[in-house]
């Protein structure tokens, strides 16, 4: 699994042998059961996790009933927004099928950061990344119909329908199940 994080990062910056070798000992590598939460409300946010297999889910509780804002699979970053800040997280961090992820903490962040500065400048990098994605995403979200949001999902992220239990999309794409069944089968209708 290290290879995985090892590709990815060398997209962004040269690997030194001394920056490959810290990573192979670092043992922050961890395996995760489908249905482990990684954070519930109210805890504090100490880790940030980079997704080497497998999907984790986040979601809030309103009223009793979840809504789904994101998926997270293989070489994406998951970052509660309460992260290293000592504020209680507002939202629930869910493993959808077993996962393995590379774990950090600020700690663990200020010590590689200081020990290789390029480790910092992609830090900005994806952070970028990650912003843009989130504004695309938002105005997505705002503009499209639901079954626009859907159409978006399954060509941007198809796997995710084989991935996901099907109430868990509808709740990210801000509909019931009910809804989004219709959809599909007026969908599936067009196609005939």
């Amino acid at each position: 699994m290290e290879e995985i994080l090892i590709n990815y990062l060398s997209k962004y910056i040269t690997i030194t042998d001394e920056l490959l070798l810290a990573i192979k000992e670092s043992g922050f590598i961890k395996n995760f059961s489908k249905g482990t939460v990684l954070l519930s409300e109210g805890d504090l946010s100490n880790e940030c996790y980079f997704i080497l297999k497998g999907c984790v889910r986040c979601y809030y509780n309103k009223d009793g009933d979840e809504k789904t804002t994101d998926f997270y699979t293989e070489e994406q970053v998951v970052i509660s927004s309460s992260y290293g800040k000592n504020k209680p997280s507002e939202h629930y961090l869910e493993c959808v099928e077993d996962t393995v992820a590379s774990v950090g903490s600020p700690e663990l962040e200020a010590e590689m950061y200081h020990r290789f500065p390029q480790l910092e400048s992609l830090a900005r990098i994806l952070g970028d990344v990650m912003m843009s994605k989130y504004q695309d995403t938002l105005a997505e979200y705002k503009i499209a119909s639901p079954e626009e949001r859907y159409l978006n999902l399954l060509k941007d992220r198809p796997d995710l329908m084989q991935r996901v239990p099907q109430h868990q999309i509808a709740s990210y794409l801000g509909i019931k199940p009910e809804s989004l069944s219709r959809i599909r089968k007026r969908l599936l209708n067009k196609q005939k």
